[in-house]
């Protein structure tokens, strides 16, 4: 039955696949995508699309990839990144039959309630409101029913196809077998629940002496495999907080520096929907089943990139994305080296509170594709966070400066982390 089932899986998305394409060439037909920048948009929206039709495994898998814009052009990753995890909510009596069997009779006994409509559905998981015995209103996630099912099957065809598709000769550079596995560990990490409290304790404990950043509270008796039982937080949107942007941008800035400077341990699902205000004006970070941990070597390095892009020192960057990069392929150092000097020589002259994230990063990320150079995962985890700080940040501050409130916490980190890995190559001689 297994088989059948993936063989009809494999069928469905085979089919969803040939629509896509047909889909792109008639749009080109009709004169969409004239011009590079615009094929690459109209492919991007055309694959999100079908990663929608497809369902909630290749809805994340999209998201992940519009991570990566060191092997995706940017008008491919801006249409992932607009990719939603909303799906329909499971049936109720699941929800119940979940929570009855990941709790025991005597912790199922102390939730008086459970609303029956849940205040949030995604891929894994949906979140209901609910109130205790003693009075408590908690927040309970409970996972679907079928998701570990589903979950593995479909990864067992993306396997498949990428190893096919890495036959390419032009595919190898992308190494999709490698991030569909990625993709899997990080799946199958978010599948247990209990990691997601662990993470939870860990983050609260980083945060222990800052009283703007806050985690849910949880109830570890009412926490299991399936379910993760927290602290309702009835976040307010940051505009209603009058008179606290300028404190919220610093606090919020500060959270994400400390997580990816001095901690090394990142909220790895860092959007402004995993970010809420509470009107008492503490940040509140949730939904913390994808974190990552950036290896203590790598932290020296990365951290001295950052320093380079912030002084836009050329050279220095080059060589760090050359030299710690997984893979480069065919590269002409030289070249390399000479676009990303050019690239941020062109920021040098603009104030730094007018230098976006977007311009400095996004654009080093372009010019590390158009040369085959990879980069390092952990470093688009850290691009993605400090995305989200800025963005955060100017929303609350229209002149929020993160290059300048940046650079205490990288000074921080210059001498903290004073060792480093080695680079994985040496750099080419003249």
């Amino acid at each position: 039955m297994r088989t059948l089932a993936l063989t009809v899986r494999a069928f469905y998305i085979g089919l969803v696949f040939t629509f896509a394409i047909a889909r792109y060439l008639g749009l080109r037909l009709v004169g969409r995508g004239r011009t590079p920048e615009a094929r690459d948009r109209l492919r991007g929206e055309v694959l999100a699309r079908a990663l929608e039709t497809l369902g909630a495994t290749f809805v994340k898998f999209g998201q992940i990839l519009a991570t990566r814009p060191d092997i995706l052009p940017e008008g491919i990753t801006t249409a992932l990144a607009r990719l939603q995890d909303g799906v329909p909510a499971a049936r109720f009596a699941d929800v119940r039959d979940v929570v009855d069997g990941d709790l025991s009779a005597e912790a199922r006994a102390e939730i008086a309630e459970i609303e029956e409509l849940p205040v949030a559905a995604a891929s894994v998981a949906q979140v209901h409101r609910g109130r205790l015995r003693d009075g408590s209103v908690v927040a309970i996630k409970v996972q679907r029913k079928e998701a570990r099912a589903q979950i593995e099957g479909d990864l067992a065809l993306m396997r498949l196809f990428a190893r096919i598709v890495n036959r390419l000769p032009r595919m190898k550079y992308v190494s999709l077998p490698g991030a569909v596995e990625r993709f899997g560990d990080a799946l199958h990490a978010q599948l247990d629940f209990r990691l997601e409290a662990d993470n939870n304790r860990r983050l609260a404990k980083n945060f222990a002496g800052d009283p703007r950043i806050r985690v849910p509270r949880l109830w570890p008796a009412l926490c299991g495999p399936r379910v993760i039982t927290m602290e309702f937080v009835d976040g307010v949107k940051a505009e209603s907080l009058q008179g606290q942007g300028v404190e919220l941008a610093q606090a919020g800035f500060r959270c994400i520096a400390q997580m990816v400077f001095l901690d090394g341990f990142v909220h790895a699902d860092m959007h402004p929907g995993n970010i809420l205000y509470a009107r008492s004006g503490e940040i509140f970070l949730i939904d913390l089943g994808l974190v990552a941990e950036i290896p203590e070597p790598m932290r020296k390095p990365w951290t001295e990139t950052f320093v380079a892009i912030a002084t836009g020192d050329g050279k220095r960057a080059a060589e760090l994305f050359y030299g710690y990069a997984p893979l480069v392929q065919g590269t002409d150092f030289a070249a390399f080296q000479r676009d990303i000097t050019v690239h941020l020589d062109r920021l040098k002259g603009r104030p730094l509170h007018e230098i976006e994230v977007t311009d400095a990063i996004g654009g080093a990320m372009a010019i590390l594709r158009r040369h085959h150079v990879q980069v390092d995962p952990v470093f688009t985890v850290v691009q993605l966070a400090m995305l989200v700080a800025e963005g955060v940040g100017k929303q609350l501050d229209p002149h929020f400066d993160l290059y300048g409130c940046a650079m205490p916490f990288l000074m921080e980190a210059m001498v903290r982390w004073a060792g480093g890995a080695e680079p994985n190559r040496p750099l080419p001689t003249a």
